[in-house]
């Protein structure tokens, strides 16, 4: 497996792109080689993968994380659709505490994001029909499942959807804001 990846401003945050091979038939690619990942210094053990699948473009999941001891790494890539992924560093000693990142991710590349421990995340889909898969190396954890507001000013994240035409879950509209937040990452 070739990987390309890409250091992002947010350094710990990686844009990792693979490569197709493709015929008449369509085309083949492998996404995830745990040997070929740990070459490059991305020890991750992913030990779960999730699905999530939104029906309308301007759909808004996230800013989520979990705390520690069940905190989660992630590798983010896009079935269907495409979608406007963004990391925000909740790590309080990082001189980009408080920054973020936003990536555009599609199906019709093979670029995935790595999102360590101690970034909250999330996306807006800019499809309908959108399908994101990711991998994580901790469980869930209902007690330990926590989030960010995702229209915090003090962000500046330039989200494609307006607070009025986003579709939302009630649990994401009620996420506080990065100043209300009790310290997770030191």
């Amino acid at each position: 497996m070739r990987l390309d990846i890409q250091t992002l401003p947010i350094p710990d945050v990686k844009l990792i792109r693979t490569s197709r091979i493709a015929d008449v038939r369509g085309y083949f690619c492998e996404t995830y080689v745990r040997p070929a990942f740990f070459e490059h210094d991305l020890d991750y053990d992913f030990i779960q993968d999730n699905q999530s699948s939104s029906a309308r473009a301007g759909t808004i999941r996230g800013l989520h994380f979990q705390q520690p001891p069940f905190a989660q790494a992630k590798l983010v890539r896009v079935l269907n659709g495409r979608i406007l992924d963004v990391v925000v560093d909740l790590r309080r000693s990082s001189a980009s505490y408080g920054q973020h990142v936003a990536v555009e991710l599609s199906d019709t590349d093979d670029d995935q994001l790595l999102v360590p421990a101690g970034f909250a995340h999330g996306f807006c889909t800019l499809e309908p029909n959108t399908i994101v898969l990711y991998k994580v190396d901790a469980v869930y954890s209902a007690a330990h499942d926590r989030g960010l507001n995702w229209a915090d000013p003090k962000l500046a994240i330039k989200w494609p959807v307006t607070m009025e035409n986003a579709v939302l879950s009630d649990k994401d509209r009620k996420l506080p804001m990065l100043d209300e937040l009790t310290p997770v990452f030191d």
